[in-house]
């Protein structure tokens, strides 16, 4: 990537980290730590290997486009590793989510496989990310009712979020069969301020674009094994995350239940997606956190506990993948 992005992308990051950590209570989050011990490097290591599920899934998604022996060479696991933590790091700083780590990610492919796949691959993976999501909260709605008393108000909501999950689901699965390039610039050029930009965009562009969802279709058409495994990848990944809570939760409940714990995450992260406008999801984060874990029957002091000490785990990972950037950015000088 040209040193000049790297420099915009660090830059950005950095500086709306900094306003993030301003903001924080340190004596509560040290004396929070403190209270946690060992189980809090649990939780920021325990993102080590979860990163790797997310970068297995896209390195997946380049292996099945690129056939050429070479150029497969060209892209490592643990170069795409560094990448995958930084376009993260990028994602929860930025408002709006994948306005910040998927152009950096297609930036730094770019060079190794060339623009359209870079773009495809980046897309796919992006859109693989958001469809586990919405199978993770799917499935932990049929949990909820295998695990938990159900109210004419829950019910209500459950059935809301399961008709949500399903159209979401349809709407990627045609996605993918079809391709979705073509369909969101299509959309774009309907919104007001953006469609002067978007309508010759998708005009001087509209062989390209053909091809990206060509690729995108492929995945799912062509290698429907690789398509399953990424996917499973991914959900994985979402449950295993579930971990982190746990392992909090174990500091104040010796006797937490791990099956409540994914309720807790899949509530939380619906609840904080909905506002995906708000860097690093402030607010809506911790409010899913203490309504999730007070419909279950916890305290709120423990929703608080987790959503501080989550809270601090997202900053540490988001500043190691903006060191990341600055320390690649040093290596290719």
């Amino acid at each position: 990537m040209n040193k000049k992005f790297q420099n915009i992308f660090f830059i950005f990051g950095l500086v709306v980290l900094c306003i993030m950590v301003y903001n924080l209570d340190f004596a509560d989050a040290w004396q929070k730590i403190q209270h946690a011990g060992y189980w809090f490097f649990a939780v920021v290591i325990l993102w080590t290997f979860l990163y790797i599920f997310n970068t297995a899934a896209w390195f997946t998604i380049i292996r099945s486009q690129t056939q050429d022996a070479e150029e497969r060479k060209k892209v490592s696991f643990f170069w795409l590793y560094k990448v995958t933590v930084s376009g993260f790091a990028l994602n929860y700083a930025t408002p709006g989510g994948l306005m910040g780590g998927e152009p950096y990610r297609i930036m730094e492919l770019t060079p190794k496989i060339g623009a359209e796949r870079a773009t495809s691959s980046v897309l796919l993976y992006a859109m693989t990310h958001i469809f586990s999501h919405f199978w993770f909260w799917l499935l932990s709605i049929f949990l909820y009712i295998l695990t938990q008393p159900i109210n004419l108000m829950m019910g209500t909501m459950l059935a809301v979020v399961f008709a949500f999950c399903v159209s979401a689901i349809w709407f990627f699965l045609t996605g993918y069969k079809k391709g979705l390039a073509v369909r969101v610039m299509n959309l774009v050029r309907h919104i007001p301020f953006i469609k002067r930009w978007a309508e010759p965009f998708v005009a001087n562009h509209k062989e390209e674009l053909d091809r990206i969802d060509t690729q995108i279709a492929s995945l799912h058409n062509q290698n429907p094994r690789t398509f399953l495994t990424v996917v499973l990848l991914e959900l994985s990944c979402r449950i295993c995350s579930a971990l982190e809570i746990f392992f909090i939760l174990l500091v104040l409940l010796p006797s937490v239940n791990y099956f409540d714990c994914i309720l807790i995450l899949a509530f939380t992260s619906l609840f904080a997606n909905m506002l995906f406008f708000i860097p690093l999801q402030l607010g809506g984060r911790e409010g899913g956190f203490l309504m999730s874990v007070k419909g279950l029957g916890l305290t709120l002091e423990a929703g608080i506990f987790v959503a501080l000490l989550v809270r601090i785990r997202e900053l540490i990972w988001t500043a190691i993948g903006l060191l990341l950037i600055k320390l690649d950015r040093k290596r290719n000088k």
